[in-house]
C-alpha cells in the first residue's frame, strides 16, 4: 500500500457527544446474525447499478488491498447509544471508489451491500463525505472478524448501522430505497446529531414510504 493520507476530525479534539449518547471505553461487538467466514479466493467487491459507463466494476481481495490506503480520525456513534470519539480508521476512502467507478449524473443514493444480503441505504452526498472510509484497520490493527474484517464502511456523521460490516459492494441508485434496518423501523437518514433513530421521527422527504 502507498503512503497513508492523513485526515483529522474536528470532533476528535473534543468529547462533545450527540444527544442521548454515552462515552464508551473499548469497542463492543454488535451485529445481527452470525459472523461470516472470510474466504479470500472467493471474495469480491462490486460497484454496480447506475455507473457512469454502464458497466459493473469488480476488485478481488488482492486488488482491493492494493488501492491507496488512507487514515481517518473520526467518531463512531452507535444507535444503541454508545460513542467512540477520535477512533483511528484505515482503509480506502469512499471518494477514491467514486473516482475509480464514477456514478451516472442521475445517481442520488447508494445501497451498501454486505454478507448475507444485508443492506443499508444513504444519500450519495453522505457516502461521498471526505471522511467516509471502507475500513480494513482500526487503531493501526487489522479489524477482527467480529468487527467486520475484511471490510466495513465507516461514515462518521451518521449512526454506525449506516456503515455495515463485511461489505461486499455498492449499488448506485437514481432513487432512494430502504435498506435492511430502514425497512424495520430505523430512520432513513440516521443523523446522530439530530437523534434520527427511528422511522416515526421522519419528516416529509426524509425517505420512501414504509
Amino acid at each position: 500500500m502507498g503512503q497513508p493520507e492523513s485526515r483529522e476530525s474536528p470532533e476528535a479534539e473534543q468529547l462533545e457527544l450527540p444527544p442521548g449518547q454515552r462515552l464508551q471505553k473499548g469497542w463492543p461487538v454488535t451485529h445481527y446474525g452470525p459472523v461470516p467466514k472470510f474466504k479470500p479466493d472467493r471474495w469480491e467487491f462490486r460497484v454496480f447499478g447506475a455507473t457512469a459507463d454502464g458497466d459493473k466494476h469488480c476488485w478481488n481481495h488482492e486488488e482491493f488491498a492494493a488501492l491507496p490506503f488512507a487514515s481517518v480520525v473520526a467518531d463512531l456513534h452507535c444507535v444503541t447509544k454508545f460513542s467512540m470519539p477520535g477512533a483511528e480508521w484505515g482503509g480506502v476512502l469512499t471518494r477514491r471508489l467514486l473516482e475509480l467507478a464514477p456514478p451516472a449524473p442521475t445517481v442520488t443514493h447508494v445501497m451498501v451491500w454486505a454478507e448475507y444480503g444485508f443492506s443499508s441505504n444513504m444519500r450519495l452526498a453522505d457516502f461521498a463525505s471526505e471522511r467516509a472510509v471502507f475500513a480494513t484497520h482500526q487503531g493501526g490493527e487489522l479489524l477482527t472478524a467480529e468487527h467486520g474484517f475484511p471490510l466495513r464502511l465507516v461514515v462518521p456523521h451518521l449512526y454506525a448501522w449506516k456503515g455495515p460490516k463485511w461489505v461486499r459492494g455498492i449499488e448506485y441508485m437514481t432513487a432512494d430505497r430502504r435498506g435492511f434496518w430502514e425497512e424495520r423501523g430505523y430512520h432513513n437518514i440516521g443523523d446522530p446529531w439530530r437523534e434520527q433513530r427511528y422511522s416515526y421521527q421522519e419528516e416529509p422527504g426524509d425517505g420512501p414510504e414504509l
